[in-house]
């Protein structure tokens, strides 16, 4: 099996996790023989082959539809996987495609993009012609055979798992310049689909009830709400911390420090800091909407996401109460114990088995 080695190191840190770890969980079962096709050989896990790109135009469109099958039969693969979103258009094996969301074909207003109208179709081609599509929800799953009409017997949901890395530990921790504690944090992407200005005026709303008042960290590559967010937060005379990207080291000491993890987002395929939250021992508050309430189950409080009165109530109650504290960390550690990379990694290999059958018994005798 070949699977897509641009991916180990893509701009998007959710794939990143994904491919890392679900290589790493494959690695570790029986009979399983994997190539990374293409990408950077220093980016590959150890114990993982690789085989370097041939020529191919020099677009990430160009390596999809024509370097990665060429990789592909270079290694001498019976299975292509690519884990995200786009697959080759045409192959001689078969592509099983992970697909972790559609909020580009669903919601296309949050993406004003040039080019994104493209970027839309490439993805719904791709979605029809692979052989199958593992995606890490239910609500993903609806969502991807709704957008695309696709059967729902073709797609397989193979819910991620939690890094080891992320586990409760000791306090004081080295936090990012300028975070001080109490603070509450938000990991993810600066995206008008993260619905952050609700957090901001449920500080706001907040401060009559809490001395001192929390600060908000962000940490995420602004997608273009950074400015406003700083001007809503100067506004409402909320402390607001933008760190940016932060490295694995930042990020696990920001979410054991900080006193909850805040996610409004009105749209998620998954949301792994829900679930990084809820193993580092950080009570979450998120959003009852898209996927969210499958990953935090009943450990976190949920609230809709338009409701900023709720959220005001809900930070007052986790900043004040300790035995609700004590609960939300329990039960979320809990919670996170079910989510493994060696499910997702047998889930998968299940999936590469039925296509590589069904493609064997395609074949004419």
């Amino acid at each position: 099996m070949g699977i897509d080695g641009r991916a180990f190191t893509s701009p998007a840190a959710g794939v990143r996790r994904y491919v890392t770890e679900l290589g790493q969980a494959l690695l570790t079962l029986p009979g399983v023989e994997m190539v990374a096709l293409g990408g950077s050989r220093e980016a590959v896990p150890a114990g993982l082959d690789h085989v370097a790109e041939p020529w191919h135009p020099p677009t990430n469109f160009g390596w999809t539809i024509a370097g990665l099958p060429r990789a592909a039969a270079r290694a001498g693969v019976d299975l292509i996987h690519a884990p995200a979103y786009t697959a080759p258009l045409w192959s001689a094996v078969p592509t099983v495609l992970t697909i972790h969301d559609v909020s580009y074909d669903r919601h296309p207003e949050w993406y004003p993009y040039r080019r994104d109208p493209l970027r839309r179709a490439f993805y719904r081609a791709s979605a029809r012609v692979a052989a199958h599509i593992l995606t890490d929800s239910e609500f993903s799953r609806s969502e991807i055979a709704e957008a695309y009409a696709i059967a729902p017997g073709r797609i397989t949901v193979a819910p991620p798992g939690v890094s080891a890395a992320f586990v409760p530990g000791p306090t004081p921790v080295t936090l990012p310049h300028g975070v001080v504690a109490p603070f509450l944090l938000h990991v993810g992407d600066l995206h008008e689909r993260r619905n952050l200005t609700v957090a901001i005026t449920a500080l706001d709303t907040a401060r009559a009830r809490l001395d001192p008042l929390p600060s908000l960290v962000l940490a995420g590559v602004d997608r273009g709400t950074g400015d406003a967010l700083d001007q809503q937060a100067v506004a409402a005379g909320v402390s607001l911390t933008r760190l940016g990207p932060v490295d694995e080291v930042s990020l696990r000491s920001l979410y054991r420090a900080a006193t909850a993890l805040v996610y409004p987002s009105r749209y998620e395929g998954f949301g792994f800091p829900v679930l990084e939250a809820m193993a580092s021992g950080t009570p979450v508050l998120a959003s009852r909407a898209a996927s969210i309430p499958e990953v935090a189950g009943d450990t976190g409080i949920l609230l809709d996401p338009d409701q900023p009165l709720a959220w005001a109530d809900a930070i007052v109650r986790v900043m004040t109460d300790a035995a609700q504290q004590a609960r939300m960390r329990a039960a979320g550690m809990a919670r996170a114990a079910e989510f493994t990379w060696a499910r997702t990694a047998r889930i998968t290999l299940d999936v590469y088995r039925q296509v590589s059958e069904h493609a064997a018994g395609s074949l004419p005798s």
